[in-house]
């Protein structure tokens, strides 16, 4: 149907050029006739005109319709250009006015048959309608040369069709090849936005729903994002393999579709995140759509028999009132779902003002953390850890301080949490054991450093070798060295992890369990690595919730130990009576204000000289 319409110069060339013709031999023959012919033609042209005018304003719903009027058009004009030459002949007009409308119906049947082409029927009809008149005309001429032009008027239609015909095939073939190349790239768009896990929109595919959701939503429209992250799913995948994983992700992909409203667009945006693009009403509206998806999800889900519980965080930003764009938008439910997993996971945070700012911070910090590393406005300060018994200090707790040019000092857990989020904690955590070693190295040999590695740290590659060459560099035994892990190092089983710590204990460097009892306390892997030093938390000394209980925590913990080998240190001891609370209790080693804070190194020697100056004058008292 296009090709019927795709060049309108041509249809109006031939009209107009058909009208004049028309007129100019009616008129100039005198024949009423022909007069009533050429006015009938001009009509049909007028009509013509009009049908064009309409196709430029119609849609592809009005097709047949067109075609209809384009049909009656088109064999009105070819009857009526056919039947003036017809009429011309038989009534024996004047010779030139003969030729002038015979040439023209014929180059008229010869080149709207290939025109036309696309719809072969109105081409062919057309053709027919012009020549046949003409033909049997000139058939029943008495002249025989007349008749003989009659012949060559009806062989030339077999000619025509020919011609008309394999137009038509070529112009078919390529709309085929071009519905074919355009359906592959509709399928290629399709697939080029469609996760093929779950069958959600993709990364891509959410993208294009969120722009064009945003380019049609109305003005004051309200529209939620709400950004969904499954809680340590990669244990599912370690624990039953990735064909259940992929299992547990369609069957979350299912649950989301399910729960979210009407007109929401649901993707997965990569791995284990989930995102849910909807209309809402209010905040309270959409805090009502996250808390439902929350639930669904968290509905246990029983896959190849086994039963699985998925916990996931949601973070929730809107437009307008978080966000004014969709790169915005996205930003700001991150955000919040980092919020969200900071918090403590399985929660669902809304995006507030306050996390741009605290963002903005940890950026700064982090920026000027990497350049105090460089400039060495980092210090190492040393907490002792006392013998209970004899008072002696056994170990140097190495800590780090910041001291800012221009802030003054930032506390630990300000830039600490920033440089395990950023990274930056390897190359803290190095530097650290690097600086601590060489200081402890002054030390006498029965005095030990302890260092506290992050998780990070250590699965790091190299870690080992880092260690190692900081040893050799400050030329301390490995015996002297105590690495301080927590328990969250342990709640994935990590192959690096184990691999870190076998190596180094072969070397003789010892491990200490610190933060005993906060975190995910197992007595599997206090029995499966060999820690020498188990630190029970400050909370179970000093903490608001001291009692009978927290005694008879440490209590079993220091039995165990004691059994076990292990050095039980209390943290956070600030009185006498907190002092001798853990010593009854079993502990050996204690650590805190009471003692001492935590000092520069060069105080910490003198904290040795003095306990060495004073041990002589014990002895003999």
């Amino acid at each position: 149907m296009d090709s019927l319409y795709s060049n309108p110069l041509s249809l109006v060339i031939g009209a107009v050029t058909g009208v004049v013709i028309s007129f100019y031999v009616a008129f100039s023959a005198q024949e009423p006739a022909l007069e009533a012919v050429a006015v009938a033609l001009a009509a049909v042209v007028a009509f013509r005109f009009a049908i064009v005018v309409a196709h430029r304003f119609s849609n592809r719903d009005e097709t047949r319709t067109l075609e209809l009027l384009f049909e009656i058009g088109a064999f009105a004009y070819a009857l009526t250009v056919g039947a003036m030459a017809a009429f011309a002949i038989f009534t024996n007009a004047d010779l030139l006015a003969q030729m002038v409308l015979t040439v023209y119906a014929v180059g008229y049947a010869t080149a709207i048959a290939p025109r036309n082409a696309g719809r072969p029927v109105i081409a062919l009809g057309q053709m027919v309608m012009v020549l046949g008149p003409i033909s049997i005309a000139l058939l029943m001429s008495e002249a025989s040369l007349a008749q003989a032009l009659g012949i060559v008027a009806l062989l030339h239609i077999p000619s025509v069709i020919t011609i008309t015909v394999k137009v038509y095939r070529a112009l078919r073939s390529q709309i085929v090849s071009a519905q074919a190349n355009a359906d592959l790239a509709d399928e290629m768009q399709t697939l080029a936005r469609t996760d093929v896990v779950t069958g959600l929109a993709n990364r891509a595919g959410l993208n294009h729903a969120v722009s064009e959701e945003l380019a049609s939503a109305e003005e004051d429209a309200r529209l939620a994002l709400i950004w969904i992250d499954l809680d340590r799913f990669k244990e599912v995948n370690d624990l039953l393999g990735h064909p259940v994983g992929d299992k547990v992700l369609k069957g979350v992909a299912e649950r989301l579709v399910e729960v979210s409203p009407d007109g929401s667009t649901v993707a997965r945006f990569g791995g284990d995140e989930f995102i849910v693009f909807c209309p809402v009403d209010d905040v309270k509206h959409a805090e009502l759509i996250a808390s439902e998806i929350h639930c669904e999800i968290m509905c246990p889900m029983r896959v190849d028999g086994e039963l699985l519980e998925i916990r996931a965080s949601l973070g929730v930003a809107l437009i307008p009132d978080s966000a004014i764009d969709a790169d915005q938008l996205m930003q700001r439910a991150d955000l919040a779902l980092y919020h969200a997993k900071v918090g403590g996971r399985s929660q669902t945070c809304f995006y507030d003002p306050s996390m741009s700012r605290d963002l903005v911070r940890r950026r700064e910090i982090e920026a000027e953390l990497r350049t105090a590393i460089q400039r060495d406005e980092l210090s190492i300060f040393f907490q002792p850890i006392v013998d209970l018994e004899t008072s002696r200090i056994k170990t140097f707790e190495a800590l780090v301080r910041w001291f800012h040019p221009e802030k003054g000092e930032l506390r630990p857990n300000e830039f600490i949490p920033v440089a395990e989020e950023t990274g930056v904690i390897v190359t803290l955590g190095n530097w650290i054991t690097v600086q601590a070693a060489r200081i402890a190295a002054t030390w006498p040999d029965d005095v030990t450093v302890a260092v506290n590695l992050s998780p990070l740290q250590i699965r790091a590659p190299g870690a080992a070798l880092g260690i190692k060459n900081a040893l050799r560099e400050a030329g301390l035994p490995p015996h002297r060295l105590e690495l301080e892990v927590t328990e969250s190092l342990f709640i994935e089983d990590n192959h690096s992890t184990s691999a870190f710590i076998e190596e180094l204990s072969e070397l003789g460097v010892r491990f200490a369990l610190d933060d005993f009892g906060t975190g995910y306390s197992s007595l599997g892997y206090i029995n499966k690595f060999p820690f020498s030093k188990i630190k029970v938390d400050r909370s179970f000394v000093s903490g608001a919730e001291v009692g009978k209980k927290s005694e008879a925590i440490i209590q079993a913990v220091a039995k165990m130990g004691t059994t076990l080998g292990m050095d039980i240190v209390a943290e956070g001891l600030e009185t006498a009576e907190q002092v001798t609370a853990v010593r009854n209790a079993g502990c050996n080693l204690g650590q805190g204000y009471h003692f001492s804070r935590a000092v520069p190194d060069y105080l910490a020697a003198m904290l040795i000289a003095q306990e060495r100056d004073n041990t002589p004058r014990r002895a003999s008292a």
